[in-house]
């Protein structure tokens, strides 16, 4: 099958100026080598702590930002290759929730309008009644009673904000949504609700999403697929509940040991990372997490691993290098 979007060794930097007038000679290293897939229907949970590139990444497939370097593919199709009419489409086919629903939403509005902009806008073709039809539907889809169309945003919940954020992504049937933290700004006696709600909305339509967020409950949940990100490389990569379960980088174990149990019953063993994330102005050399590392190895400094099959996922690690592992670790 072919995958409905997939990544290709994106790199995205961003240059630094020296001055008003200077020029550049460092970038901050935002994604740098990343690669992915989303299949149809699927969910691909991106997660790592701030700074790390998740954003970048999610900027990169909505067209936002461009990459320095590498590709996207849609349905097969290099976005690189298409000319505006497929561009248009594209952008049709890809949307977005962003965290915080109140500022994504001209409170000047009516919900009515501010759903329908999106059909009002690009499919000029439609008559009015066809455009309230749509409307109707969205409304239905994501629980919201018809008379929320006559409504302020100011007018409701958190929750049901970002109940009209979704509806607005879902006007021009696109095929992928990106979710970048749909749900941390929420109540945590809300954010289940909005979860099932695209759990549901994905199994009714057969939406792919791009799942960025913090809550690592909330992802495992969510996806299908975890991608493991750390100063803009991706350094675990597999199946939600094997990553979630039984991850195998010492990034990934030491993330998911600090996220709250599903139970109160569960025992962790905390780890804990030294230091801070390094700058991705000036990344360290060979691994880049080796500088906060309980099990780093002498070649980890000069040596970057590259993702490789480990136990039915992809790590990038030397741990699970034979030749490293022999020459000893320390920690």
């Amino acid at each position: 099958m072919t995958p409905l979007l997939e990544a290709r060794n994106l790199v995205k930097h961003f240059p630094v100026r020296r001055g008003l007038f200077g020029g550049s000679d460092k970038a901050v290293r935002a994604v740098d080598d990343v690669s992915f897939m989303i299949e149809p229907g699927s969910t691909l949970g991106l997660v790592g702590e701030s700074g790390c590139g998740k954003t970048t990444t999610a900027k990169l497939v909505l067209l936002l930002e461009r990459p320095t370097a590498g590709e996207i593919r849609f349905d097969g199709e290099s976005l690189a290759t298409l000319d505006a009419e497929g561009l248009r489409r594209y952008r049709h086919s890809v949307q977005a929730v962003f965290q915080d629903p109140y500022a994504s939403l001209n409170p000047r509005m009516r919900v009515g309008a501010i759903i329908a902009e999106p059909l009002v806008t690009n499919e000029r073709q439609l008559s009015s009644a066809e455009v309230a039809a749509r409307l109707q539907k969205v409304l239905d889809l994501v629980g919201l009673p018809a008379r929320a169309a006559e409504l302020f945003p100011h007018e409701f919940s958190g929750g049901q904000r970002q109940r009209i954020a979704i509806a607005r992504a879902l006007t021009l049937s696109p095929r992928l949504i990106v979710l970048d933290e749909p749900v941390s700004a929420l109540d945590v006696s809300i954010r289940a609700q909005i979860l099932n709600l695209l759990k549901d909305l994905q199994r009714e339509l057969g939406l792919a999403y791009l799942f960025i967020a913090h809550d690592l409950a909330a992802v495992a949940h969510m996806s299908h697929v975890i991608a493991v990100m750390y100063l803009g490389r991706v350094v675990e990569s597999g199946a939600a509940r094997t990553v979630a379960t039984e991850p195998r980088h010492p990034y990934t174990k030491a993330l998911f040991a600090a996220a709250l149990p599903s139970h109160p019953d569960d025992s962790r063993d905390e780890i804990v990372l030294a230091g801070d994330v390094p700058s991705p102005l000036n990344p360290p050399p060979g691994c880049r997490f080796h500088t906060r590392c309980p099990h780093v190895m002498p070649h980890c400094s000069t040596d970057e691993p590259a993702l490789a099959p480990v136990d039915g996922r992809d790590v990038a690690c030397h741990l699970y290098d034979p030749a490293a592992v022999s020459s000893g670790a320390r920690g």
